[in-house]
């Protein structure tokens, strides 16, 4: 059972502090949001504790063994990285994009075993895409394509996910449907650390939030701890309407206070 152990982690960019002595841990089991306002550095976080950046101070340990001591091929099967924006140089099929998740495990792509050609037919089918797999990226909309990297990250089956606000182009259905998707791949013993800026999808969904002001972790714990009015107006500068619905909680940004709006 994998668990991911974020010690006082910081970073550096051209000479400014972006993260500054985060520690946290997301164990198998868990959905931990990452929440706070733009240019808190959840983004710089996630990348950082995968080894895509260098971290200035601190170490990111998987399993007892620290992440960079670790071989690239072995760190992309144990972590499946889902980015915030979507770059291709190559006018693919949606198909063969997904089969890129599986790279970690073969030598290439003509030597796809009947089990990587399951782990990308799951992934397809759960990301709900299957219809147009044979369709180029280049005719996507923003959704299809966003579900479609989903499936790639999905198809790697790391035992750790990171998805940095992989609802932010999606519809509010498939934005339930890909929260429901990540909860249950928690549930069935994945860890899995999203960044988010829906606050009712990160109350509803996560087990634990990480809220991040200004490069530092400012609250840690169950949503409903985490996601209280002196919180949100310290964060966020606003004020909430909180209610529940079919005994579920809900949360909604109602009104901007001074001072907002600077990150």
């Amino acid at each position: 059972m994998s668990r991911l152990t974020v010690r006082d982690l910081s970073v550096w960019l051209q000479g400014a502090p972006i993260v500054r002595n985060v520690s946290c841990a997301v164990g198998a089991g868990e959905i931990v949001g990452v929440i706070g306002p733009n240019g808190a550095g959840k983004s710089t976080l996630l990348r950082a504790a995968c080894a895509l950046i260098p971290a200035a101070a601190g170490a990111a340990v998987l399993d007892g063994q620290e992440i960079t001591a670790m071989s690239p091929d072995a760190r992309a099967r144990a972590i499946a990285y889902l980015p915030q924006r979507h770059v291709l140089h190559w006018d693919l099929s949606l198909s063969q994009v997904v089969s890129l998740g599986r790279l970690p495990h073969v030598s290439g792509m003509d030597r796809l075993t009947p089990a990587d050609r399951d782990a990308i037919g799951r992934a397809m089918e759960i990301a709900e895409i299957t219809a147009f797999a044979d369709r180029r990226v280049g005719t996507l909309s923003g959704g299809e394509l966003a579900r479609g990297m989903l499936a790639r990250a999905l198809a790697v089956e790391a035992p750790l996910l990171f998805a940095d606000e992989p609802v932010a182009a999606l519809d509010p259905y498939h934005a339930l449907h890909i929260m429901e998707l990540l909860r249950d791949l928690a549930r069935s013993g994945r860890a899995v650390l999203v960044v988010l800026h829906d606050l009712t999808l990160a109350l509803r969904f996560c087990d634990r939030l990480l809220l991040l002001q200004g490069g530092r972790l400012i609250a840690e714990g169950a949503p409903q701890d985490v996601l209280v009015p002196e919180r949100l107006e310290a964060a966020y500068r606003v004020n909430a309407e909180y209610g529940v619905r079919a005994g579920e909680p809900y949360i909604v940004p109602w009104t901007r206070l001074p001072g907002g709006g600077l990150g």
